[in-house]
């Protein structure tokens, strides 16, 4: 017989695996980031975390994998997060379960744990965000509330990282140790059902008898479908079962015996603050008065994005610009001229652009000078095609994680949980609850997790509408699109800010949104708003370091894509640009007869309705082309933009930003402002990257949905862009657009009130 030495049984043995379960905004994934090093995205609202999540905690005697699961209220198949949690905890079977709670709601988040106990798996409970609940005043006796659940409790708080070491040592102790299941529900009026129910599972050999037996008495779906020759046992107890309160509803019947446990045994663990004053109100209610204020929260919300958008992208910083000399800060004749403001102070994420960008242009000028003696197209594949397209999307790196960070503290303060609040009251008239408004939000960031995030919502239809809509939120891929064009427009047009054109772009892709799916819940997806509950977060500060791991992370993917997608697409379109249909080379001068410009010239006038079409001059077909290839990657709109730029003129004045190849571009084919605003709106709104459109067809319920799904990004986009040519090009045309909406409300409504008569009449003749 083979022996094994210490280090060959470490490789054969199975690694530990831990699950993180708890309530939304409890904690969990933050404390997956602080025990792994990881960059999952966390957020001051519910539902953040919508698929499992793995990494590995290296601190024990052995590597240990932790997975965060989504946050849930309890063990019941109501929404897909739900069904994820429970499957992995039955299905997969982990060494521990880490409880998370939050502290500062100790009644509500262990009603989860009551159920969790019911499973044969051993279990800590990690009492989160006890700093909050020692500074409000209350103590909770971990010792205590050990002793009474009959599991180990550890006080922690995951945001300060105080507590983790004691709570993943104590949780290695009891790893793949047997534990029986326990329900609080033994003194229950339905006790003897139950344990004659488990009794019967047992003998049937399944798994986690008690959690199964307690799930089919409350008629979980999944147990009755599971279980079905057991449900006589179940009904012959109902019929000689009657509670003077809930009658026959076993699962209200059992949701109040957990609560009634809970209140009695494990709440005596928890001492108020008797000094506190309970009519007076906290920090985050007084915020609340003016935040979520009937009146003022959507203008509020309006300001607050506006400031953000201004600290961005402005170049006239806090409007002072008009105080201070011409050259005071624009240091001509310097490297940096422009880079801290010119007629006025640049705004920090303006600086820091400008700063990417001289940086940028010093290497594209030292690999021109090291090439020198090189063929004319190896310099020009070189420094106008590959570093021309890279450094038009890289530039715009620190403009990105800065309106990205700003994002991040909105959601990881709780002020994201409020904008969804306040609009629930706006949305619940046209059958969309405030909770579709959370994941849209996440678009702002990236369209792939948003999608992903609408698996919290529980109706279907909502779903699908929630999904269609989330690439209107521009994410940070679009914004070198909108700050390019816009600095573009200023620089060409001498009119307008930069800031102001991108807040309103904005602005108008989260109406689009709003719009399209009050369409589609009044007319193709009608049905009721589901119910939407949840308790307000309390503010709280973000943390630095998440923070900091977030945009690492972000910065990390951008670049990545920068130097693999845009990186291939650049090369891609110099050889097409620089080829004709018969493969001869071109000099820049004849880009006109290219490949590119052949396919560009062919499709060109179906976009003669949003401005940049037929009625462009020879080189408008460069717009057509960028849009295209940004439906590989959005950053390729303006990396195609830097790759064409230098063939259409040699003097790109300002360097490679993206808005001196814009302007030039401008200048070359004759574009309007108003074709440029509808060129931005086609971008944000059409079909998204190829990555977004994959996860788009992943979360919908089936292909018919998709594809309907893509028809409705062509169409929107096209719609909106030529309302937004017309009416900027001839004001006039409002009144046509305002009219031809008003025939469409009209037509719904007649709709909808005959499809409600002919319903009731069907109702009728059946009766």
């Amino acid at each position: 017989m083979k022996s094994f030495d210490k280090n060959e049984l470490m490789i054969i043995a199975k690694p530990k695996k831990f699950a993180l379960v708890g309530n939304p905004n409890c904690g969990k994934t933050t404390l997956f980031n602080n025990l792994t090093g990881s960059t999952a995205h966390t957020g001051n609202w519910p539902g953040v975390t919508v698929d499992r999540r793995e990494g590995e905690y290296k601190k024990c005697p052995e590597t240990v994998t932790i997975v965060d699961l989504p946050g849930i209220y309890s063990l019941s198949p109501y929404t897909p997060e739900e069904v994820v949690s429970r499957n992995f905890i039955l299905d997969e079977k982990p060494d521990c379960i880490i409880n998370i709670i939050d502290a500062t709601n100790l009644e509500r988040n262990l009603y989860l744990t009551t159920q969790i106990m019911e499973i044969d798996v051993p279990v800590i409970i990690a009492l989160n965000m006890i700093d909050e609940v020692k500074k409000s005043g209350d103590t909770i006796d971990a010792a205590v509330l050990e002793k009474k659940i009959g599991v180990p409790v550890v006080a922690i708080s995951a945001l300060k990282g105080e507590g983790t070491t004691e709570l993943m040592d104590r949780a290695y102790e009891i790893a793949g140790q047997k534990r029986d299941g326990f329900t609080v529900l033994e003194q229950s009026k339905l006790s003897h059902l139950i344990n004659d129910v488990a009794i019967a599972l047992k003998g049937q050999d399944i798994e986690n008898p008690l959690f199964h037996a307690v799930k089919l008495v409350e008629s979980d779906e999944l147990e009755v479908a599971a279980h079905k020759p057991l449900l006589g046992m179940i009904d012959n107890f109902k019929s000689t079962f009657q509670d003077d309160i809930f009658g026959v509803d076993f699962e209200a019947l059992i949701a109040d015996g957990r609560y009634k446990y809970i209140s009695k045994n494990y709440s005596t663990a928890l001492t108020r603050n008797s000094k506190t004053d309970k009519s007076k109100l906290t920090k985050s209610d007084k915020i609340d008065r003016v935040l979520t204020h009937r009146i003022w929260g959507i203008p509020m919300f309006l300001l607050i994005l506006f400031a953000i958008f201004h600290l961005v992208f402005s170049e006239n910083f806090l409007f002072i610009g008009a105080a201070l000399g011409k050259d005071w800060v624009s240091l001509p004749g310097t490297a940096f001229e422009g880079v801290f403001g010119a007629g006025g102070i640049n705004s920090p994420g303006a600086i820091l652009q400008g700063l990417m960008e001289v940086l940028m242009t010093w290497i594209t000028d030292g690999v021109a000078s090291l090439l020198v003696n090189s063929p004319a197209w190896v310099t020009g594949l070189l420094c106008d095609g590959i570093l021309g397209g890279l450094s038009a999307v890289l530039s715009f790196i620190p403009q990105i994680l800065l309106l990205l960070m700003l994002f991040s503290i909105l959601e990881d303060t709780g002020y994201m949980a409020r904008v969804a609040f306040i609009l629930d009251r706006i949305l619940r008239r046209f059958g969309l609850s405030g909770r579709a408004f959370m994941p849209m939000i996440m678009g702002f960031g990236c369209s792939v997790p948003a999608m992903i995030n609408t698996r919290t919502l529980a109706d279907e239809n909502e779903r699908v509408a929630t999904v269609r809509v989330i690439p209107f939120f521009s994410c940070g891929a679009k914004l070198p699109i909108l700050t390019a064009i816009s600095g573009g427009i200023v620089m060409s047009f001498g009119i307008g800010n930069a800031d102001i054109i991108t807040y309103s772009m904005y602005v108008v892709g989260i109406v689009t949104a709003i719009l399209a799916v009050v369409l589609m819940k009044t007319t193709t997806m009608k049905g009721d708003a589901a119910p939407f509950i949840m308790e307000l977060p309390n503010y709280r500060l973000p943390q630095f370091k998440s923070l900091m791991l977030l945009m690492w992370d972000k910065a990390k993917h951008f670049i990545q894509k920068a130097f693999t997608i845009i990186l291939a697409s650049t090369i891609i379109i110099w050889f097409v640009s620089h080829f004709s249909f018969d493969w001869k080379f071109l000099e820049d001068s004849q880009m006109n007869n290219s490949i590119l410009a052949g396919f560009g010239k062919l499709i060109q006038p179906l976009f003669t309705p949003l401005g940049f079409g037929s009625q462009l001059n020879e080189w408008g077909w460069v717009f057509i082309v960028s849009a295209i290839t940004g439906l590989i990657a959005k950053e390729n709109v303006v990396a195609t933009f830097g790759t064409l730029a230098a063939c259409i003129g040699a003097n790109v004045v300002g360097g490679a930003d993206g808005i001196a190849e814009t302007a030039l571009m401008i200048q070359a084919s004759g574009i309007t402002i108003p074709a440029l605003i509808a060129f931005i709106a086609f971008n944000m709104i059409t079909i998204p990257c190829m990555a977004a459109v994959a996860t788009a067809k992943a979360e919908m319920p089936n292909k018919k949905k998709f594809k309907w799904t893509l028809v409705f990004w062509i169409c929107t986009s096209y719609i909106v862009g030529t309302i937004i040519y017309l009416v900027g090009s001839w004001w006039w045309t409002i009144f046509i657009v305002l009219a031809v909406m008003a025939l469409v409300v009209a037509g719904i409504i007649i709709y909808n009130t005959k499809a409600k008569i002919f319903k009731f009449k069907n109702k009728k003749d059946k009766k």
